[in-house]
């Protein structure tokens, strides 16, 4: 094993512990079972039955229910029983928070429980404790006391078990001796699986969840590190990013979380949190999951990928690859974004409104959004109109000869094209470098030594290989190998066809580099039949396409992919839970809601959450915190700090603004 995967090169499966969950098996290279959570009352045993088989319907191969106390617990008995007799067998899922003696009735009952470490016998009061190795070893027997009921319980029924660490919801004592961090996860969820395992209890999947797929994934591979350190063997895996929020944002920054552990390999069943009915979560893991089927790896082959010795990075912590400014690329300056209008026959400045830039003709001025991209690809076009300042274009090498103004436009050349090239750039050239499509994995490396350190020289990555994540990470790590220090854009086509497909694949190739600090420019675009093939973007039925163009569809993803990988913020982040059984209010109606008066208010962090289990604590790094507190009632967060409790719902919103102007967050909208 190298670190924490399999293969650095190729798409391989960890090799994990098998798991049975009623008649399902899971791990040890079964197929990645995609899962979600009800939202309804678990007491409302009719409507929680008939939310369940839509789910199932859906394709959910287990689906979790909130069991927050002992009556929750024992109504499971009458959802399973009712579900069995409309004869639909699929595991049911206990979610369990701070109540152990729920767990263990749930245990008796259903295939599987999930319990979190950091509030299942910890306590969540943001208090810091100094605790001597002597105090500290006496909490750990105080939870072996706690916690072992339930793993006997769960062995003698063979009931599944899944730990799941949360970021937001690390205990206090775990916060005093390792801070807010992945290793906090990792050793809260450790604890729990050395008192399993003392009792030969082994039919265990663990989580490590975070609202930051940066956190989530450098836990997981911290995870995977220490227990085959101290086990030599790996436990499944259960992946997903919490509280991701809902539609576009939602989607792309759990494809980047999920998608960047599946792309090395690891996990055995997934979730996607999205603040949307429960069913619509299953078609955005099965398109997750359909990346990595046995038939599509065979049907598309693989490529040869040199492998990776050593690896020149850490990829347990975050470290931005050092480069060298070219122009407004590189160093320290965010990534760039690239918007490709080559396919667009003529260009004109009402196409530039798709990627941020808005004429007006009567005033021939140009307003400039905040998600407004830096270059435009017009291919062999030279513009016949004057741009804004902010803009730049970049032009096939013919085209830029023929070109006036050659401080606003900008040559794009193969990397054999560049090295015989009779007339460059002297202030930027975009080099293009195909990584392994060819299927030799020699013959890539030709020119890095004539590219390498020209100081107007920006190298654009693509790969047609299968695993071309593994293509460009491995050109980006022989970069690396040899202090090659040239700024990198990475250059993504989709040849999918919705608009789910297209934001899981440009999410999960680009965002799973970003996370490991590689890259300083992306550029998205499609094949021409995906480009064509419009009506399946528009009848997607997502409110975040709704009459978008193509351009604008993937300018938008673009600015998120860097905003979820926290490299560029352009906008306001939500936190946003899914609902579930605790939740205290209409949390699509309430987000939409705040959404609408707060979507200005750039690089705000506004957590959303259903009730007092999932914030403060879950809330995790979000600056301002919405929180169901009992019904109707909102309490309201800066940072974890209670700032109003138990207001009324009515006018909780307003409140909430009032916070952000008491705290020099707010800015009227323009």
């Amino acid at each position: 094993m190298q670190l924490y995967c399999e293969s650095m090169t190729e798409y391989k499966r960890l090799k994990t512990r098998e798991v049975k969950i009623g008649n399902l098996l899971l791990g040890n290279n079964h197929p990645v079972r995609v899962q979600t959570m009800t939202t309804t009352d678990t007491m409302d045993t009719l409507a929680t039955v008939e939310q369940t088989i839509r789910c199932i319907e859906a394709g959910a191969e287990l689906v979790r229910i909130t069991a927050p106390s002992k009556k929750e617990a024992e109504n499971l008995l009458n959802i399973k029983n009712e579900l069995n007799r409309r004869g639909y067998f699929v595991p049911l899922v206990a979610d369990i928070h701070f109540t152990p003696n729920a767990a263990e009735i749930a245990a008796t009952i259903v295939e599987k429980v999930r319990v979190n470490p950091g509030n299942y016998v910890d306590k969540k009061k943001f208090e810091q404790i100094d605790y001597t190795d002597a105090e500290y070893g006496e909490e750990i027997e105080r939870i072996r006391e706690r916690f072992t009921p339930l793993v006997k319980i769960c062995k003698q029924h063979g009931t599944a078990m899944r730990i799941g660490t949360n970021h937001g919801s690390l205990s206090d004592r775990i916060m005093s001796r390792y801070g807010d961090t992945a290793m906090g996860m990792v050793e809260s969820a450790m604890e729990f699986l050395r008192i399993a395992r003392g009792e030969d209890y082994h039919n265990i999947i663990l989580s490590m969840k975070s609202s930051n797929p940066l956190v989530m994934v450098q836990a997981y591979r911290l995870l995977i590190n220490h227990m085959m350190e101290e086990f030599n063997e790996c436990y499944p895996l259960h992946l997903g990013v919490t509280e991701a929020g809902d539609g576009e944002d939602g989607r792309i920054k759990s494809a980047i979380g999920i998608g960047t552990l599946l792309e090395d390999g690891i996990g055995d069943t997934i979730r996607v949190s999205l603040t949307e009915d429960p069913e619509l979560e299953i078609p955005v893991c099965r398109d997750i999951v359909k990346r990595y089927t046995e038939e599509r790896l065979h049907k598309t082959g693989s490529r040869v990928i040199p492998l990776i010795e050593p690896l020149p990075y850490s990829p347990f912590e975050y470290k931005r690859r050092e480069t060298f400014a070219v122009n407004n690329i590189g160093n320290k300056q965010v990534p760039i974004v690239i918007a490709d209008l080559s396919k667009i026959d003529t260009i004109t400045p009402a196409h530039l409104q798709s990627v941020g830039y808005t004429y007006d003709a009567a005033n021939d001025k140009w307003t400039i959004s905040d998600m407004a991209a830096d270059y435009i690809f017009t291919g062999n076009q030279i513009l016949n109109f004057a741009l804004p300042g902010t803009v730049k274009v970049i032009v096939y090498p013919a085209a830029w000869q023929l070109a006036d103004d050659k401080t606003t436009y900008f040559p794009i050349f193969e990397d054999s094209g560049f090295v015989a090239a009779e007339s460059i750039s002297n202030k930027l050239n975009f080099v293009m470098l195909d990584c392994f499509s060819d299927g030799t994995g020699i013959n890539d490396f030709t020119y890095l030594d004539e590219l390498a350190n020209d100081p107007a020289v920006v190298l654009c990555l693509s790969s047609m290989n299968i695993s071309a994540m593994h293509a460009v990470r491995r050109m980006m790590t022989e970069l690396m190998k040899r202090s090659i220090k040239n700024p990198v854009v990475f250059i993504t086509d989709s040849d999918w066809s919705t608009a789910d497909e297209h934001l899981i694949h440009y999410a999960t190739e680009t965002g799973a580099l970003f996370l490991e600090g590689m890259g300083d420019g992306i550029c998205l675009g499609m094949s021409s039949k995906a480009y064509n093939d419009v009506s399946n973007i528009a009848v997607s039925g997502r409110n975040y396409i709704a009459n978008a163009s193509v351009e604008q569809f993937i300018n938008n993803t673009a600015f998120s992919i860097l905003q979820a990988t926290r490299t560029r913020i352009s906008k306001t982040e939500y936190i946003s839970c899914p609902s579930c059984g605790r939740t205290l209010f209409d949390l699509q109606e309430t987000t939409a809601k705040i959404r609408s008066v707060t979507n200005h208010l750039k690089g705000v962090k506004i957590a959303i959450m259903g009730c007092i289990v999932n914030g403060p604590g879950e809330m995790a790094d979000a600056d301002f915190g919405y929180v169901g507190s009992g019904v109707g009632k909102i309490t309201l967060y800066r940072g974890k700090e209670v700032v109003k409790r138990n207001i009324d719902s009515a006018i909780a919103v307003d409140e909430l603004i009032t916070i952000l102007k008491e705290s020099d967050a707010w800015v009227d909208a323009g």
